[in-house]
Protein backbone atom coordinates (compact mmCIF):
# COMPACT_ATOMS: atom_id res chain seq x y z
CA UNK A 1 0.00 0.00 0.00
CA UNK A 2 2.59 2.23 1.01
CA UNK A 3 4.34 3.34 -2.22
CA UNK A 4 6.67 5.75 -0.68
CA UNK A 5 8.89 3.27 0.95
CA UNK A 6 9.71 0.97 -2.09
CA UNK A 7 13.09 2.11 -3.71
CA UNK A 8 12.70 3.25 -7.47
CA UNK A 9 13.51 0.77 -10.36
CA UNK A 10 16.67 1.78 -11.68
CA UNK A 11 17.81 3.20 -8.22
CA UNK A 12 19.84 1.87 -5.76
CA UNK A 13 19.08 2.19 -2.78
CA UNK A 14 20.71 5.26 -0.97
CA UNK A 15 23.86 4.63 1.33
CA UNK A 16 23.98 4.96 4.76
CA UNK A 17 24.49 8.38 6.32
CA UNK A 18 27.50 9.39 8.03
CA UNK A 19 27.53 9.82 12.00
CA UNK A 20 27.03 12.76 13.68
CA UNK A 21 30.34 14.12 14.28
CA UNK A 22 30.08 13.38 18.33
CA UNK A 23 29.42 9.74 17.75
CA UNK A 24 32.86 9.97 15.32
CA UNK A 25 34.91 11.46 17.94
CA UNK A 26 33.42 9.23 20.31
CA UNK A 27 34.69 6.31 17.96
CA UNK A 28 37.88 7.78 17.25
CA UNK A 29 38.57 8.61 21.33
CA UNK A 30 37.54 5.02 22.21
CA UNK A 31 40.55 3.41 19.24
CA UNK A 32 43.19 5.65 20.07
CA UNK A 33 41.74 4.04 23.94
CA UNK A 34 42.62 0.91 22.40
CA UNK A 35 45.79 1.21 20.67
CA UNK A 36 47.34 3.31 23.52
CA UNK A 37 46.48 0.22 26.33
CA UNK A 38 47.85 -2.48 23.91
CA UNK A 39 51.05 -0.71 23.32
CA UNK A 40 51.22 0.21 27.14
CA UNK A 41 50.43 -3.63 27.26
CA UNK A 42 53.08 -4.86 24.83
CA UNK A 43 55.57 -2.55 26.13
CA UNK A 44 56.32 -4.38 29.32
CA UNK A 45 57.80 -7.02 27.35
CA UNK A 46 60.66 -4.93 26.06
CA UNK A 47 64.06 -4.66 27.03
CA UNK A 48 65.60 -1.34 29.35
CA UNK A 49 67.48 -0.55 26.10
CA UNK A 50 64.95 -0.17 24.00
CA UNK A 51 62.37 1.64 26.27
CA UNK A 52 65.58 4.13 26.73
CA UNK A 53 65.30 4.68 22.68
CA UNK A 54 61.95 5.06 22.62
CA UNK A 55 61.88 7.57 25.75
CA UNK A 56 64.80 9.24 24.37
CA UNK A 57 62.81 9.44 20.76
CA UNK A 58 59.41 11.09 22.59
CA UNK A 59 61.62 13.24 23.83
CA UNK A 60 62.95 14.70 20.89
CA UNK A 61 59.62 14.56 19.22
CA UNK A 62 58.05 16.90 21.92
CA UNK A 63 60.89 19.08 21.38
CA UNK A 64 60.85 19.58 17.69
CA UNK A 65 56.49 19.83 18.08
CA UNK A 66 57.45 22.44 20.77
CA UNK A 67 60.02 24.33 18.40
CA UNK A 68 57.58 24.66 15.48
CA UNK A 69 54.31 25.50 17.24
CA UNK A 70 56.49 28.63 18.73
CA UNK A 71 57.74 28.94 15.54
CA UNK A 72 54.16 29.13 13.69
CA UNK A 73 53.24 31.58 16.66
CA UNK A 74 56.08 33.68 16.12
CA UNK A 75 55.02 34.19 12.06
CA UNK A 76 54.33 37.63 11.13
CA UNK A 77 50.63 38.34 9.22
CA UNK A 78 49.71 41.00 7.30
CA UNK A 79 51.46 40.30 4.20
CA UNK A 80 49.65 42.56 1.06
CA UNK A 81 49.06 41.25 -2.25
CA UNK A 82 51.80 42.58 -3.79
CA UNK A 83 53.48 40.78 -0.62
CA UNK A 84 54.70 43.78 0.78
CA UNK A 85 53.97 43.44 4.76
CA UNK A 86 51.89 46.80 5.85
CA UNK A 87 53.39 48.96 6.93
CA UNK A 88 50.59 51.46 8.66
CA UNK A 89 50.65 54.77 7.11
CA UNK A 90 52.70 53.37 4.02
CA UNK A 91 49.63 51.00 3.22
CA UNK A 92 48.35 53.43 0.61
CA UNK A 93 48.91 56.16 -1.73
CA UNK A 94 52.77 58.22 -1.86
CA UNK A 95 54.38 56.51 0.51
CA UNK A 96 53.99 53.09 -1.00
CA UNK A 97 55.05 54.50 -4.49
CA UNK A 98 58.27 55.79 -2.66
CA UNK A 99 58.89 53.06 -0.63
CA UNK A 100 59.00 50.96 -4.09
CA UNK A 101 61.01 53.40 -5.47
CA UNK A 102 63.37 54.25 -3.21
CA UNK A 103 65.70 50.62 -3.59
CA UNK A 104 66.40 52.10 -7.36
CA UNK A 105 67.80 55.38 -6.04
CA UNK A 106 69.91 53.61 -3.98
CA UNK A 107 70.97 50.97 -6.03
CA UNK A 108 71.91 53.89 -8.83
CA UNK A 109 73.38 56.17 -5.57
CA UNK A 110 75.92 53.21 -5.08
CA UNK A 111 76.11 52.50 -8.34
CA UNK A 112 77.92 56.08 -8.92
CA UNK A 113 79.80 55.83 -5.23
CA UNK A 114 81.65 52.72 -6.68
CA UNK A 115 82.75 54.50 -10.21
CA UNK A 116 83.77 58.02 -8.75
CA UNK A 117 85.95 55.56 -5.79
CA UNK A 118 87.63 53.69 -8.98
CA UNK A 119 88.37 56.91 -10.85
CA UNK A 120 90.21 57.70 -7.66
CA UNK A 121 91.99 54.82 -7.07
CA UNK A 122 93.55 55.03 -10.97
CA UNK A 123 94.36 59.08 -10.41
CA UNK A 124 96.16 57.74 -7.57
CA UNK A 125 98.00 55.12 -8.92
CA UNK A 126 98.96 57.29 -12.50
CA UNK A 127 99.99 59.84 -9.68
CA UNK A 128 102.34 57.42 -8.08
CA UNK A 129 103.77 56.14 -11.38
CA UNK A 130 104.02 59.53 -12.18
CA UNK A 131 105.62 60.51 -9.27
CA UNK A 132 108.44 57.48 -9.07
CA UNK A 133 109.40 58.86 -12.85
CA UNK A 134 110.14 62.27 -11.83
CA UNK A 135 112.02 61.50 -8.95
CA UNK A 136 114.33 58.70 -10.86
CA UNK A 137 117.63 59.75 -11.91
CA UNK A 138 117.25 59.03 -15.34
CA UNK A 139 116.00 61.70 -17.59
CA UNK A 140 112.64 61.89 -18.88
CA UNK A 141 114.01 61.35 -22.73
CA UNK A 142 115.38 57.94 -21.68
CA UNK A 143 112.14 56.47 -21.57
CA UNK A 144 110.97 56.80 -24.64
CA UNK A 145 114.05 55.36 -25.89
CA UNK A 146 113.17 51.91 -27.57
CA UNK A 147 116.73 50.99 -26.60
CA UNK A 148 115.88 51.48 -22.84
CA UNK A 149 111.87 49.93 -23.24
CA UNK A 150 114.53 47.00 -24.86
CA UNK A 151 116.48 46.80 -21.78
CA UNK A 152 113.78 46.44 -19.22
CA UNK A 153 112.47 44.00 -21.12
CA UNK A 154 115.44 41.57 -20.53
CA UNK A 155 115.95 39.99 -16.99
CA UNK A 156 118.53 41.33 -15.15
CA UNK A 157 120.67 38.67 -13.88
Amino acid sequence: MNQFNRPLSGFAPSAPTAPPSAALDAMQTRFALRIAAGLTERSLDLGADVNERLRFAREKALERARARRSAEATTPLGATLGGAALLGRFSSGWGMKLASVLPAFALIAGLLLIQRWQDNAQIAVAAEVDAALLSDDLPPNAYSDAGFAEFLKTPSE
